[in-house]
């Protein structure tokens, strides 16, 4: 039987340290600030942008979220992005994705300043993650999976690592950042012939692909360390990638949906959140 890997408690641990950072700096007269920017109605990014807001409060960062509608054009939300830039009271900034139909989301995060890249996904930072020159801004879920996976004490140095998806978000990032910790790192996706019988070599298994219950229980190899960041709707239930009731039979360790990646997500924003407001005193 598999442990659970609690992301809920790991946020939980991370969010502490933030708010006592959060307060140091308060005490020294920097106010970390952190601006969304929400187009349009979709649920789902509602949630989110909700949870990012009431995690701010519980840590002291100040949070303004900017609400443009469905219809917005394309300048208009660089302009606003552009703003934001030149605001030294803003110390970052997140797009929050997807974005209504019409607009381009890579053009639009292209605009946002490196420094106030919480999200780090400009390709600078992008650029600086490849190069291994670890930029500040890192990708939030796959540094919250970096994380979970140390938690369970595992040695990634050596491991094979799997990982199912090749996303800008997550795929490719999460793969970077596994091989530079010098685990052999392979990404199946659509096209990958046989994905079951490489998934059964991995040592770590990432699974990102929004495909419900896309791996089963005999493509996971044994005691192995499956992370699960497939969010989906299946019955009016939340379900990852992984069919986890069979998976935690062969796991050592996994992550459940939800309870698992989400919070490590937020958690890691916190973070970029403070460091970004920390490189902007210097």
């Amino acid at each position: 039987m598999a442990q659970i890997i609690d992301g809920k408690a790991i946020a939980a641990r991370i969010k502490e340290e933030v708010a006592v950072e959060v307060k140091q700096m308060k005490q020294q007269g920097l106010a970390p600030k952190l601006c969304v920017v929400l187009v349009g109605e979709d649920p789902a990014s509602q949630v989110y942008v909700r949870y990012k807001e009431k995690d701010c409060e519980q840590v002291g960062i100040i949070s303004e979220t900017h609400r443009l509608q469905d219809k917005t054009k394309q300048q208009d939300l660089v302009d606003l992005i552009k703003r934001l830039n030149k605001d030294k009271s803003v110390h970052g900034i997140l797009v929050q994705l997807p974005l209504p139909k019409g607009l381009d989301a890579i053009s639009a995060l292209n605009e946002i300043s490196p420094e106030k890249d919480v999200d780090g996904l400009h390709p600078m930072n992008m650029g600086r993650l490849l190069r291994g020159e670890n930029p500040d801004m890192q990708p939030c879920t796959p540094s919250g999976i970096i994380e979970m996976i140390l938690s369970t004490g595992r040695e990634i140095k050596g491991a094979n690592a799997v990982v199912v998806g090749r996303s800008n978000i997550v795929g490719k990032p999460v793969a970077i950042m596994l091989l530079q910790r010098h685990a052999t790192v392979t990404i199946c996706h659509s096209r990958t012939k046989d994905i079951g019988a490489v998934c059964r070599e991995a040592d770590i298994l990432v699974a990102s692909v929004g495909s419900p219950g896309l791996i089963k229980a005999d493509m996971v190899k044994k005691d192995s360390v499956v992370i699960d960041v497939g969010v989906n709707r299946l019955h009016d239930r939340l379900v990852g990638d992984v069919d986890y009731e069979a998976t935690k039979e062969q796991a050592g360790f996994i992550t459940p949906v939800p309870g698992g990646v989400g919070p490590m997500t937020r958690a890691m924003l916190l973070k970029n959140t403070i460091i970004a407001a920390k490189k902007a005193k210097k």
